[in-house]
């Protein structure tokens, strides 16, 4: 199993040498991948009518990195470390652009991107953006067949309910295809990963995590795709009296084939920020153990 951290854009602010020290370290460190959380706006909550969902937890203050820019820069001071979008807020974006983008930042980390996409929450941030909230689940399903003839076909004539692409391509294109993950916890898009994701992202490991991933292997062989072929992310945290390595061999048994760690409520707690959060990561390392297994 690949184990990962996020990127604590909360916290670790701007700094364009923290970021590549955080970056740096955790690479060297033996992480798998680095993760990053996207909204392009962050809204005021009071007196929103509809009133935002439970969980849509950011506001006009929270701070966000622009996922593809945040990587294009991380692809040219790192070398193995793959880069995981958790995840970008699709439907509201011009998908030949974010094809555009996305091959770039694969082509220059030499195919280290992994790209989580999702429906969001924030309709304000799409009515700001020009694009349809009510439709987004349909949006982005055609989105990720748009998103794939993009970097493949060397000439697209595409006519969607979304998108007419009128005999035009992006340049270079890509030998192989981002793989594409879908986030979220509703059974719609459970099934959207079983039919046409590579893999799932969750918040964290918990029972509707868990049986989630059984729906999705069931639903991908009723579909005649290979179960194993689909990866499964969750955030894993230890309960009390329960080691890191303990905790992700339970996800791991659960059919987990990525693991985010972190040590954000330790942060929390001292008010780490910026470089702080650099120096503490190899505490991080050694709390995760022989879960990580670094190549020799």
């Amino acid at each position: 199993m690949k184990i990962g951290i996020g990127i604590p854009e909360q916290l670790i602010g701007f700094d364009p040498v923290v970021l590549r020290d955080y970056a740096v370290a955790a690479e060297e460190l033996g992480f798998d991948f680095l993760t990053c959380v996207d909204h392009v706006l962050g809204t005021e909550h009071a007196r929103r009518d509809p009133p935002f969902a439970p969980g849509g937890i950011y506001t006009e203050e929270s701070k966000f990195h622009e996922p593809l820019t945040l990587f294009a820069f991380l692809a040219g001071v790192t070398t193995r470390i793959e880069l995981t979008s958790s995840v970008l807020v699709l439907p509201q974006r011009q998908t030949a652009l974010v094809a555009k983008q996305a091959a770039e930042v694969a082509l220059l980390s030499n195919y280290r991107l992994r790209l989580g996409v999702g429906s969001g929450w924030n309709y304000i941030e799409y009515e700001s953006l020009g694009t349809d909230y009510r439709t987004r689940g349909r949006r982005l399903e055609e989105q990720v067949n748009v998103l794939r003839r993009l970097w493949s076909d060397p000439l697209l004539d595409f006519t969607g309910e979304f998108h007419r692409i009128d005999r035009a391509s992006i340049n270079p294109r890509l030998e192989r295809p981002v793989p594409i993950w879908f986030g979220g916890f509703s059974q719609v898009q459970q099934d959207r990963c079983a039919r046409i994701g590579d893999g799932m992202l969750w918040g964290r490991n918990s029972s509707l995590s868990r049986a989630g991933n059984e729906f999705i292997r069931r639903r991908a062989a009723e579909v005649g795709r290979d179960p194993d072929s689909i990866g499964f992310q969750a955030g894993v945290h230890p309960r009390e009296g329960e080691t890191y390595e303990q905790a992700l061999a339970a996800w791991e048994a659960a059919g987990g084939t990525h693991a985010t760690v972190s040590l954000v409520g330790a942060h929390a707690a001292t008010g780490s920020t910026g470089r702080s959060l650099v120096d503490q990561l190899p505490r991080l390392r050694e709390a995760v153990g022989n879960a990580i297994v670094t190549e020799t």
